[in-house]
């Protein structure tokens, strides 16, 4: 697939956070259909949490038979977002506005050529009336048993991402932008720069004007949406996500940097891979204000970190020695 972009694309490009994409994302993460890529603990955190939602809806099966790789997964289980600051509630709510009849058409796209067969259950709910409404509420557990319980924490993680791809969308052009998104994409410089994805699509899509939409993922993968109605847009994996999805496991023995600078003060040093608020660090790591605080003037007045003030906002960053403590 390529993604042909100009200039003029950089002011319309826009982004995004979806909370009913990651609630998709970490069904599939935890049925197998994605590589876990250092979040093995949240997995087994929430392991049972899982088990039980596919114990109690049935729905919930019947979800993860529609989704693959490397195929059609019916749209409207998992729409981009469309720019605008909607929460998980909203999002559903648009899933739930799917009418019926578009609902058809895409699952038997979704379910047409060579795969298994769905379980009897699960095709029972594609036939039946109410099956938007079912997937919907498949949905809407899985996001209360799984992702809403650590929303704040996986937030602030998608949010900082956000600021940092946008500074560099501004400041150095596409390329700085697009080029460490993922492996399997590649940019290529032009006078009309292409983004050039490693998949079964062969077609040539243009911007022509509309932005890309960006959107982080914590448990997805890479995803390029170039069908109307949707706008374009590229999910991808959020920077330094196994570094920064909480405190580190009590169970784990102290490395040399827990030992030179304390295990919370470690832990706010390596949560800084991407410059943060103090709000941000509470919410990621779990530690009170007024702990997290601390930390920062000691790793600051030991030259760790540094302060930027973007807009009415302070965040914080590593210095390249902090940077140099926390490497493997």
């Amino acid at each position: 697939m390529r993604i042909e972009v100009t200039p003029a694309d950089v002011a319309a490009s826009r982004y995004a956070v979806s909370p009913l994409g990651e609630t998709v994302s970490a069904l599939r993460l935890h049925a197998g259909q994605r590589a876990s890529d250092g979040l093995g603990p949240w997995v087994a955190r929430t392991r049972p949490a899982y088990e039980r939602l596919r114990r109690e809806v049935p729905a919930v099966g019947a979800l993860l038979a529609l989704l693959r790789r490397g195929g059609y997964n019916a749209d409207f289980i998992q729409p981009p977002p469309d720019g605008t600051a909607r929460d998980f509630h909203g999002e559903l709510a648009a899933v739930r506005a799917t009418p019926l009849a578009q609902a058809r058409d895409e699952l038997a796209r979704n379910l047409a050529g060579p795969r298994a067969t769905p379980p009897a259950y699960a095709r029972r709910i594609y036939a039946s009336p109410n099956v938007v409404d079912l997937i919907a509420d498949a949905i809407e557990e899985s996001w209360k048993a799984l992702v809403e319980p650590d929303w704040p924490r996986l937030r602030a993680i998608l949010e900082r991402d956000l600021v940092r791809r946008a500074g560099r969308l501004l400041a150095y052009g596409w390329g700085a932008a697009v080029a460490d998104l993922d492996p399997r994409l590649r940019w290529i410089p032009g006078d009309v720069g292409v983004i050039e994805i490693n998949d079964t699509d062969p077609d040539t899509h243009s911007l022509a004007g509309r932005g890309l939409l960006f959107v982080p993922t914590v448990f997805g993968t890479l995803i390029a949406y170039v069908e109307q109605p949707w706008p374009y847009a590229i999910v991808y994996r959020a920077s330094g996500v196994a570094e920064l999805l909480g405190p580190p496991d009590p169970a784990r023995p102290d490395d040399a940097l827990d030992r030179l600078v304390g295990r919370s003060r470690a832990a706010v040093l390596r949560a800084l891979a991407l410059p943060a608020t103090t709000s941000q660090l509470v919410a990621q790591l779990g530690l009170s204000l007024g702990g997290v605080g601390d930390h920062l003037t000691v790793l600051r007045e030991a030259g760790l970190v540094s302060r930027i003030r973007t807009g009415r906002a302070v965040r914080y960053r590593r210095t390249p020695l902090g940077d140099a403590l926390c490497a493997d």
